[in-house]
């Protein structure tokens, strides 16, 4: 496909690749896509409030995130895609520990963003998943805080 007054010359020249350009502008929109998903409001750490959001978003933009999910394969045969990923992912785990602890991302701690933001971000891309591919059965924010009390009431004590 040709764009119009834009030379694949000039694309490779600026991007290195027509696939790097899409990259660049993919990473844009999630950026700009977890931008508008807001804050969440913090005193109780109002999580229904996040996933709510989060789930709204899911459903708003679906080709976004279908987008997210094709990228994530193509970064396992694209080295520079994969690092370029990695460093989303490690953006993402900052983001998601100061969404859930309104901490800002400076102050948190690395423990914190490697605990926290991490299975925040997991449960995230799982959520995703289920809202993309099974909408009517995938689980509202108020079901999603339902399973993480049961789940966390299985958790073993501390040793």
């Amino acid at each position: 496909m040709r764009t119009p007054g834009v030379g694949m010359a000039a694309i490779g020249y600026h991007f290195g690749s027509k696939e790097a350009l899409l990259n660049e502008a993919l990473f844009a929109s999630l950026d700009a896509g977890d931008q508008t998903a807001g804050t969440t409001p913090h005193g109780d750490a109002d999580l229904g409030a996040l996933w709510g959001r989060l789930i709204e978003a899911f459903s708003a933009d679906k080709t976004l995130r279908m987008a997210n999910l094709e990228t994530v394969l193509r970064a396992q045969r694209d080295t520079d895609l994969r690092e370029q990923m990695a460093a989303g992912l490690r953006q993402g785990r900052s983001g998601m520990a100061r969404e859930v602890t309104g901490t800002p991302e400076s102050d948190l701690s690395e423990a914190t963003i490697r605990t926290l933001g991490s299975v925040q971000l997991a449960l995230v891309g799982g959520l995703m998943m289920q809202h993309l591919t099974d909408p009517e059965n995938a689980p509202t924010a108020d079901e999603v805080l339902e399973g993480l009390r049961a789940l966390a009431a299985h958790l073993p004590g501390k040793a």
